[in-house]
């Protein structure tokens, strides 16, 4: 597999999610990545560092500048876990685990990322404002409700599918409430009290 060709479908994915997903600095992109999956393998069979690194440099040249956290999701192994920075989980109380993340149990993507973020801890969950599933790693245990799907045109890293989500607050109330700011404006001098 052309690592190139990985890193531009990779960076369609990434900015695609960004331009739609609204995260702020500080906010968390949770990332699950299998580089078995990629090359066209089962799932935790062909780990590679070099599509992991390829993966990883991508994602962190979108976010970093952004100061968006990466959140970089185990595999079933590690029961999931999440290597993220020190200060993302200072800045959301997360506790930190003990355990190194390796390709035979934690996964090529989340070894590498031990390895390459600043000051990498592991924590055992998180609750992400975004995230990206390449090759079905099942990442929605660490989104934040609610998730909404994010249809982006590129659906494949290499042979792996990709799944995207944002996510945003849930939406509470009975039939009166109201959802959008512009229509505020509209609802006050309607006389309509609770």
């Amino acid at each position: 597999m052309d690592l190139q060709t990985i890193k531009s479908q990779v960076k369609s994915i990434v900015d695609g999610l960004l331009a739609v997903a609204g995260l702020k600095t500080g906010h968390i992109l949770v990332v699950g990545c299998s580089t078995s999956e990629i090359l066209g393998r089962k799932i935790g069979s062909a780990g590679s560092p070099e599509v992991a690194s390829a993966v990883l440099e991508v994602i962190l040249e979108a976010t970093r500048p952004r100061g968006i956290f990466l959140a970089a999701q185990c595999c079933e192994h590690l029961n999931r876990v999440l290597v993220v920075e020190e200060a993302c989980a200072e800045k959301y109380n997360l506790d930190p685990v003990t355990v190194l993340p390796v390709p035979k149990a934690g996964g090529a993507f989340a070894g590498m990322a031990m390895q390459t973020l600043d000051k990498p801890v592991v924590v055992e969950s998180i609750k992400a404002h975004a995230g990206i599933d390449i090759g079905s790693t099942l990442i929605g245990m660490h989104l934040r409700p609610v998730a909404v799907p994010v249809r982006l045109p590129n659906k494949k890293v290499g042979e792996a599918y990709v799944v995207s989500a944002r996510t945003r607050p849930k939406l509470v109330g009975g039939e009166r409430a109201v959802y959008k700011k512009d229509k505020i404006d509209s609802e006050f001098g309607k006389g309509v009290d609770c």
